[in-house]
C-alpha cells in the first residue's frame, strides 16, 4: 500500500513536469513467489499499475536478481532508448544477411546490455544473450587486473564463430 502512494505521487510529478516520459516498472523478487503463481501475480501488478497510470505510458517486468530476467528488462529499456533503433535493426538485418550468419548482436558497451539482434537461424538457448555478456564482463574484467585492455576479441571453433570488436564512430 505504502509503495503504491509512493509510485502515485511520482506519477502525479512526472505528469507536471515530463508528460512525454515512458515509465519502466520493475516489479522485482518474483523468484519469492511460487512459479505456479508467477504469471498470476505478475498480472495483478501489472494491472494495479494500469489502474493508476492514468494514461501514462508504462511498460512492466518481472524480475529477480537469480535469472535472467533483470537483464531482460534494462536490455528492453535500453534498446527502446535508443534513437531510431529500427534503422538500426534495419542495418543489422543486412549486416547479418551479408555475412551468413546465424546471430549478430549490438552490445551497449559499458554494461552489455543488447542493444538490437538479428537472428536468422532458430536457437535452443533463450539466455544466451546474458551467457555471453557475463562472459565477456569476466574476461573483460580479467584483462583489466594484468592491466590489458580488451578491444576486440575473435573466438573460433568447428560450430561458431564470435567476433567482438567495436563500432567506428
Amino acid at each position: 500500500e505504502k509503495d503504491m502512494d509512493y509510485f502515485v505521487s511520482c506519477l502525479d510529478a512526472i505528469r507536471q513536469n515530463s508528460r512525454n516520459a515512458h515509465i519502466f516498472c520493475l516489479i522485482h523478487k518474483m523468484d519469492l513467489v511460487p512459479e505456479t503463481d508467477r504469471a498470476r501475480v505478475f498480472l495483478e501488478r501489472e494491472e494495479e499499475i494500469n489502474d493508476v497510470r492514468q494514461g501514462l505510458p508504462v511498460s512492466c517486468f518481472q524480475t529477480s536478481i537469480w535469472d535472467e530476467t533483470l537483464y531482460q528488462a534494462w536490455s528492453s529499456i535500453v534498446e527502446s532508448l535508443v534513437p531510431n533503433v529500427e534503422n538500426l535493426q534495419k542495418r543489422l538485418q543486412e549486416f547479418c544477411t551479408l555475412c551468413e550468419a546465424d546471430e549478430v548482436v549490438l552490445f551497449e558497451k559499458a554494461t552489455f546490455l543488447v542493444i538490437c539482434h538479428e537472428t536468422q537461424k532458430a536457437h535452443a538457448d533463450a539466455h544466451r544473450f546474458e551467457k555471453v555478456s557475463n562472459i565477456i564482463k569476466q574476461f573483460k574484467l580479467s584483462c583489466n587486473k594484468g592491466q590489458a585492455m580488451l578491444e576486440s576479441m575473435e573466438v573460433k571453433n568447428s560450430e561458431c564463430s564470435a567476433y567482438i570488436d567495436q563500432l567506428p564512430r
